[in-house]
């Protein structure tokens, strides 16, 4: 039996190393808040370009192309190392602001929002492998905990910010804002981050990248086929999928005889990886895709103005942040995370059970209550994925993996998100146009619902409260999933820098 032992960290300086955890933060929250920040702003670019048709495709571009190129940055981290291939990202990412901030057409624009996509994934995988870099196993765990606070935290932000920059500005300063921060952050990583180059000889497996990308692609666009086409079983929606099958298997078997895979076939021969995949993409659907339902939820059901609405979000970062940084800190003490996974999944599961039973006219005090218990339960195994397959995976897969990981977390968002609104549009479509003054329920703002009559505003709310229900349920049995790969997970305990690793009884074995 092979023991591995936990490599030194990249930088030994500590002030050197939270300098450049800073950088790596604001790249981090630079690439996420852009796939949040458009939401607000959408309306004016349309009033500007027109083409409504063609309104879902801005974010839709920028998700298609962040998950496509996800596992080929991990990889390519690891032939040539990380420093040059962030940087990479991050440029692309830069130069894809300043062609949406330049657009002349709708077209222009998702063109546009595509090229920064290639940048925004290669930015969000390559931040969690240089952070394994720079810090040994237990202590990555506490500032792994810290990048869960950015991403949430960009979500949070992002559409006040949008709405703000773009009242303000106009649209297009929540893209070209991200040019001189692109540009700091590029000259600091250039000075301050060291090169490890990879003790291999490069080998780029094209066949396995192209494969890999169409497969995320079919997901996502499959996911998103209620939106794109129409409906789920529209005759194109099911082609892509039957596509996406085809290349999932043509993918499975070259990379089987790739000499250098784009993700070793070889990591789900470990058990802890596979059920750590497991937990990603069932966390990415209770936690990334539930976020616009909450507002759908707060706005229909109570009667709440966006901007109040908006403010609960505010109780579900603080849980978030309680969270998460509690269990950084203990994870990094005691080197043990299984315990954090089955917590926070419970946690999940027992608020959306909670939120099932709520009924229009429910105190928005116990509502306030559960999402901040949500938000508590998100945190506390935010990070827990990554440090496990991190510390599972062998060290020069550690990009592959970690880019497998942040993958599947969007491929669960996306596919959570698809399955609610089926779930909310087959609900709603059952009330029609039943309640009086109101011919289209789906069409309803928050202006126009509040304009409405009370008896109409009630049947509104009756009408929602009910509609989520069925949503709630799933979100508890997505919970309930994740909570049963969590309770499969081996005891772990994360090694010490220059220390044989526990896991090696566990896991080196397999």
């Amino acid at each position: 039996m092979n023991v591995q032992i936990a490599a030194q960290p990249l930088v030994t300086d500590p002030r050197r190393r939270l300098i450049l955890f800073l950088f790596l933060m604001t790249a981090m929250f630079m690439a996420m808040l852009d796939n949040q920040i458009v939401a607000t702003a959408l309306p004016t670019i349309v009033g500007e370009f027109g083409q409504l048709d063609r309104f879902s495709w801005v974010g839709s571009a920028y998700l298609l192309a962040v998950s496509a190129v996800m596992p080929l940055y991990g990889k390519l981290g690891d032939l040539f190392g990380r420093k040059y291939v962030m940087m990479a990202a991050i440029l692309i990412f830069t130069v894809g602001s300043a062609v949406c901030g330049m657009a002349v057409s709708m077209n222009t624009l998702i063109a546009a929002r595509l090229l920064q996509g290639l940048g925004g994934g290669g930015v969000m995988v390559s931040i969690f492998a240089v952070t394994a870099d720079l810090f040994e196993p237990r202590e990555r765990a506490k500032y792994q905990s810290y990048v869960s606070l950015v991403l949430m935290a960009s979500g949070a932000i992002g559409p006040v910010l949008g709405g703000t920059m773009s009242d303000l500005f106009g649209w297009r300063s929540i893209f070209l804002v991200n040019i001189p921060i692109g540009v700091v952050v590029l000259g600091g990583l250039a000075v301050m981050l060291p090169y490890r180059k990879p003790n291999r000889r490069p080998t780029i497996d094209y066949a396995g990248a192209i494969l890999l990308a169409l497969t995320t692609t079919s997901i996502v666009l499959a996911a998103d086929g209620a939106q794109v086409f129409g409906s789920l079983i529209a005759p194109l929606n099911l082609a892509i999928i039957a596509a996406g099958v085809v290349f999932l298997v043509s993918w499975v078997f070259v990379e089987r005889r790739a000499a250098e895979p784009i993700i070793p076939l070889s990591l789900f021969r470990n058990s802890t990886f596979s059920l750590l995949l497991i937990m990603s993409i069932m966390s990415g659907g209770i936690a990334i895709g539930m976020l616009n339902y909450f507002a759908l939820f707060l706005q229909t059901t109570t009667g709440l103005s966006p901007s109040a609405a908006g403010l609960f979000f505010i109780l579900l970062t603080g849980g978030l942040m309680c969270g998460s940084i509690s269990a950084g800190r203990i994870i990094s003490v005691t080197g043990r995370y299984k315990p954090f996974a089955v917590a926070s999944l419970s946690c999940n599961a027992l608020a959306f059970a909670l939120l099932s039973q709520f009924q229009a006219g429910t105190p928005i005090v116990f509502i306030g209550a559960v999402m901040t218990l949500q938000g508590v339960g998100i945190g506390l195994a935010q990070q827990v994925p990554i440090i496990g397959v991190q510390n599972a995976a062998p060290v020069r897969d550690i990009g592959a993996a970690t880019g497998s990981v942040t993958l599947s977390r969007m491929g669960g968002a996306s596919i959570a998100i698809s399955i609610y609104g089926a779930i909310i549009g087959s609900q709603l479509a059952r009330v029609g146009s039943s309640i009086p003054g109101v011919t289209d329920i789906e069409q309803l703002t928050p202006k126009m619902l509040a304009a409405l009559p009370e008896a109409a505003r009630q049947a509104v709310a009756e009408a929602y409260a009910n509609a989520f229900v069925p949503l709630f349920m799933t979100s508890c049995g997505i919970a309930l999933i994740g909570l049963v790969a969590a309770l499969m997970l081996k005891p772990v305990q994360l090694p010490r820098a220059g220390a044989a690793p526990a896991k090696a009884t566990a896991e080196a074995a397999e």
